[in-house]
């Protein structure tokens, strides 16, 4: 048997078993009845002969077949590979999942990843099943299945803030991926919820969003209230509310937890364009994507971690809506305690923001050397990494490999390896970065009986491949202390 017989088999298995936890990881496409479906869609088992499996929506649509209506395969968390691989393909389905191929079309996303239109085009479709323009109109009919299901938005509204150039075209790719109107696929998207509260103000939206379970995030809420910018931010046990940049303009967003299924996030936004970035940017925020239940397993053969897992499963990577926020937050921030953080962050974000938004790079360019405090050395490495990314010398990219990423920021002075890393951590969702050069990991580490080294924690952690970002996690909420982490 092939490596290919045997991922079919694999994944076959998964189907007859209606596993769920397989949701969103890949598309099994019937082509007797010209649907494709969810793993776990309750319909009966097709004879396997009748099957393929996909990556994307966008290769099933390409081979003909529209989305089954009993089992909605859109409405799942998306596929943890764009994370957990560094390849083209991934970084590119991370881009336009951010929806750079509305705002700068195909040649800005090859631009982005340093390749050619036609080169991107060969690339995607033999690894995904189809190119950058088939895979973008997936995302759009997507976006505009979650709009249709959570808003009372108008459905000229729904096709616009979906990318769509018309709702013509809107029109006729909801019929062509769904076989119905976007009126009645409102109906079938919420059929067993609610309708959502209406609202009079057409920028004002409310989306649930799932995540892949376990899902841990009471932990990500509570980093995020801990760190918290007074004047930007604020947070709860259950709740987390901010301003923030968007491509088309500022936001407004308050995020709660959906049970244990994901996150509620509702918005006001100055332009109804930007609701696909901002629902990439709070998935990212709250790694929800991530395959839980194969994370957990990997550490947890680990017999130091094990009892760790057990008592936090399904832990999260906290993200970063804006990367250059993060970088500036993690350089003010490092070496001194969450409190003196908060402080200092709250202090920049009024006297160098704008609008009760954090400062640009743009900003601290200008004026950081008269607002910063401190050594100055540190002040030098944060104006610098701010010049930097003005000059186009660095860029802040989530469509970046995570070496060249890692290799441009420690190529600046003042920023060594732990900053990167964990940046690509934040940033990026690098699920395979351990900082074991950290204090506070390396003290956790000997508590528990794992090298207490730099050199041996990173030894012993090869066995955490491809996780060991989680496992650092672990590490750190084993043994919390008053040091910011960005």
């Amino acid at each position: 048997m092939t490596a290919t017989d045997d991922l079919f088999e694999q994944r076959y298995r998964a189907l007859r078993s209606r596993d769920a936890r397989f949701d969103g990881q890949f598309i099994a496409g019937v082509h007797s009845t010209g649907i494709y479906c969810r793993p776990s869609c309750p319909a009966m088992t097709p004879h396997s002969r009748n099957v393929r499996f996909y990556r994307t929506a966008a290769a099933a649509h390409e081979a003909g077949l529209r989305a089954c209506k009993r089992c909605q395969p859109d409405a799942v968390p998306g596929s943890p590979d764009w994370n957990l691989a560094d390849d083209l393909a991934s970084r590119a389905m991370r881009l336009i999942g951010d929806g750079v191929v509305e705002r700068e079309g195909v040649p800005g996303l090859a631009s982005r990843l340093g390749y050619t239109p036609r080169h991107l085009t060969r690339v995607l479709t033999a690894e995904l099943g189809a190119g950058p323009l088939a895979l973008a109109r997936a995302h759009r009919a997507h976006s505009a299945r979650t709009l249709l299901a959570s808003t009372d938005l108008p459905v000229a509204d729904v096709a616009f803030a979906s990318g769509f150039s018309s709702v013509r075209q809107f029109n006729d790719t909801i019929l062509a991926v769904y076989e119905t109107t976007p009126t009645q696929l409102r109906a079938l998207a919420r059929r067993g919820r609610a309708a959502p509260p209406t609202s009079d103000d057409a920028t004002t939206i409310t989306l649930r969003l799932p995540a892949r379970p376990p899902f841990d995030g009471t932990g990500v809420l509570r980093y995020l209230a801990d760190h918290a910018i007074a004047g930007l931010e604020s947070g709860g046990h259950d709740w987390f509310e901010r301003t923030l940049r968007l491509p088309g303009g500022a936001a407004s967003i308050r995020i709660e937890l959906d049970g244990d299924s994901g996150v509620v996030c509702s918005a006001r936004l100055e332009s109804i364009a930007d609701v696909a970035p901002l629902v990439a940017r709070v998935r990212r925020l709250f790694d929800l994507d991530a395959d839980s239940v194969a994370i957990d397993g990997a550490l947890a053969a680990d017999a130091t971690l094990a009892p760790l897992v057990a008592a936090v499963p399904g832990i999260r990577i906290p993200g970063a809506l804006d990367p250059e926020e993060a970088l500036f937050r993690t350089l003010v921030g490092q070496q001194i305690s969450i409190a003196a953080a908060r402080t200092v962050l709250g202090t920049l974000t009024r006297e160098l923001g704008s609008d009760g938004r954090f400062p640009t790079a743009q900003q601290f360019a200008e004026r950081g050397r008269e607002v910063l405090r401190g050594p100055a050395s540190r002040i030098a490495t944060i104006v610098g990494a701010a010049e930097a990314v003005v000059e186009g010398r660095v860029r802040l990219d989530v469509g970046m490999p995570a070496a060249e990423f890692t290799e441009q920021l420690v190529a600046l002075p003042g920023i060594g390896p732990w900053t990167a890393g964990y940046l690509a951590m934040r940033v990026l969702g690098n699920p395979d970065t351990l900082l074991s050069t950290d204090l506070v990991m390396l003290q956790s580490a000997a508590a528990l009986g794992l090298p207490s080294t730099a050199r041996g924690l990173a030894e012993h952690g090869r066995r955490w491949a491809p996780w060991r970002s989680y496992a650092g996690l672990h590490l750190w909420r084993a043994r919390p202390v008053a040091t910011i982490k960005g």
